[in-house]
């Protein structure tokens, strides 16, 4: 687990650590940049003990101070770690290996502890089985002279040029090697530009790999080798098993989850589940026909991990109200989801609210009557809550009329509320006969908005929820 020391953890740590922790994975932590630390003198390649000691003291003291931040995070996440020189038991405590990429320091001891954590966890289960190759593909790019090409990595037997290779993708790709080239020693395979020819390659080799119909390939697909016709079956149905283990595709509603390899995908799907309901999952971009597919649904929302999405795309969603999310961080899609379910849980009620009738009580106000009927216009004060325009009154009951019109200093308003005293006009109303100066009336709600304001309770005021547990108690 690659932690910045000057930074401590970020989100993906956390994400990562969280991953680690449910698949029960024994790791080590690298403590990586210690040369960017202030006053450190770099000594190419050392331990990283030995280059410690030949620190000044405050720049020791720096390193020890970042050290603990990160112990202190792996604590609040229920994990005991040290400096790996002070663990006394690896099986109960999690090691910390200040290192630096650029100078080398610190990577001696990671090596060795990599080797010995290996060895103790892993005895007896490593097995490197004889036969036809199998691999997982890291990446399908185009490779010029030669086309589409996949990077694989063989964890098991070996691969010969012209071997039949049964493939993960779209479809399952059944293809002939045509050429294989490896990196140079201790390069990586996804960004080396100079390989070798090879004709045989065995786990746990890196391999380039050149082959017609290669270009339908899914990154992160399972990969095997065969020799005989009869094998190809077999190897085909080992590679769907493996391929539908992870994608999905269902006919209820739900959401439509992309990503750019199977190992991504299976990450993604495990991180939502329980979240969303899932009606497709598979690799690749967002296309125009998933937003199309996806308008036609209950719940139209998109998950893209990454993986680019278009301008064009984008736009295209947003035109057909289809929720798209992209991010190349699984936390981020779902920070950024629930913060729109939110937002759309908000704009639900404020419509709701606007739509019902909402509680709200007013007194006729004595000595304020300007015309007794047709329509009747009369002073009032708002007691509690909410009344507007189109707001039937009722006393006691008994409904006495509708609200034609609100006035506030000579200007006509939609609503008013607590503390408001306004000139209200209602027709069918006649003052002294329906309504008397003085009398309480409140707003007349139908049980059917009664329903939907027990709903919204939350978004009321205080003032609001009373009234409403008065009528409930008459």
């Amino acid at each position: 687990l690659i932690v910045d020391i000057n930074e401590g953890f970020q989100p993906q740590t956390e994400e990562s650590l969280n991953y680690l922790k449910q698949f029960k994975t024994p790791f080590i932590v690298a403590a990586t940049k210690v040369d960017r630390i202030m006053g450190w003198a770099p000594h190419p390649e050392a331990f990283f003990l030995t280059s410690f000691s030949q620190q000044p003291k405050r720049t020791q003291d720096e390193v020890e101070e970042k050290l603990y931040k990160i112990v202190g995070q792996l604590g609040q996440a229920g994990i005991n770690a040290d400096r790996y020189d002070r663990v006394d038991d690896y099986t109960k405590k999690i090691t910390i290996v200040p290192i630096s990429s650029t100078t080398g320091e610190g990577f001696p001891e990671l090596l060795m502890l990599l080797t010995g954590i290996s060895q103790k966890f892993l005895k007896d289960r490593l097995e490197v089985e004889k036969g036809t190759g199998k691999g997982t593909v890291l990446e399908v790019k185009e490779f010029k002279g030669l086309g589409a090409t996949i990077d694989v990595v063989v964890y098991d037997g070996e691969i010969k040029k012209g071997d039949t290779l049964v493939i993960g993708g779209e479809k399952t790709v059944i293809t002939k090697v045509k050429a294989m080239m490896k990196p140079k020693p201790l390069h990586d395979i996804r960004v080396e530009k100079q390989f070798e020819n090879v004709d045989l390659v065995t786990a746990a080799d890196g391999v380039k790999i050149s082959a017609p119909g290669l270009d339908k390939v899914i990154a992160g697909s399972p990969l095997r080798a065969v020799r005989n016709d009869k094998e190809i079956e077999k190897a085909k149905q080992e590679v769907e098993k493996e391929m539908d283990e992870v994608v999905i595709e269902t006919d209820h509603d739900g959401a439509l989850l992309k990503a750019d390899t199977l190992g991504s995908l299976e990450a993604l799907i495990k991180s939502f589940k329980g979240m969303v309901n899932v009606r497709k999952a598979n690799v690749g971009t967002v296309t125009k026909s998933d937003v199309m597919e996806m308008k036609a649904h209950d719940d139209p929302i998109i998950f893209a991990f990454g993986v680019k999405v278009s301008p064009d795309i984008k736009k295209l969603a947003q035109d057909n109200n289809v929720a798209l999310f992209d991010s190349n961080v699984i936390y981020k899609l779902i920070d950024e989801h629930n913060k729109w379910k939110q937002d759309a849980t908000n704009r639900a009620h404020e419509a709701t609210l606007r739509k019902v009738t909402r509680p709200g009580r007013i007194r006729v106000l004595p000595g304020y009557v300007f015309r007794q009927s047709k329509p009747a216009v009369f002073g009032v004060e708002v007691l509690k809550g909410i009344v507007r325009t189109g707001y039937r009154l009722h006393k006691k009951g008994k409904v006495v009329g509708e609200i034609k019109e609100l006035q506030m200093e000579g200007n006509n308003v939609s609503e008013i509320k607590t503390g408001d005293k306004a000139a209200v006009s209602m027709e069918d109303v006649t003052i002294g006969k329906q309504v008397l100066e003085g009398d309480i009336l409140d707003n007349f709600i139908v049980e059917h908005h009664k329903a939907e304001l027990e709903k919204v309770k939350h978004k009321l005021t205080p003032e609001e929820r009373e009234l409403i547990a008065e009528n409930q108690e008459k």
